[in-house]
């Protein structure tokens, strides 16, 4: 068996960002553009996974960013899946009544894309 390399990481990555966008970061996207509320909690909740990788991973500035976000993502639905009541990691009916993850998934899409 081999190790992946590091251009095969990033491309299982961006796959992963790739379809949590198209069911949460593109959806949220639309409702953000005229809901100034929804807009804002994005905002926040990106700036916090900035926060997190930039300043809680060491040398983060040398990892691609997409290795970055998909490894946070994948850390964060395994924490949420080993909680007692479990957990839907699907995209809300309605963004305005989005939890706590949805909105950070979503947000992870957005700093994917700054």
């Amino acid at each position: 068996m081999f190790a992946p390399g590091p251009a095969l990481l990033e491309l299982s990555a961006q796959r992963q960002l790739q379809q949590l966008h198209a069911e949460f970061g593109a959806p949220a996207a639309a409702v953000a553009a005229v809901a100034p509320a929804l807009s804002a909690q994005l905002d926040q909740h990106a700036a916090a996974v900035r926060d997190i990788l930039d300043l809680g991973v060491d040398d983060a500035a040398r990892v691609p960013r997409a290795i970055l976000l998909a490894g946070y993502v994948s850390g964060l639905l395994d924490h949420f899946a080993e909680l007692p009541d479990g957990f839907l990691a699907g995209a809300p009916d309605s963004w305005h009544a989005a939890d706590w993850l949805q909105l950070r998934l979503a947000a992870v899409c957005a700093y994917a894309i700054d």
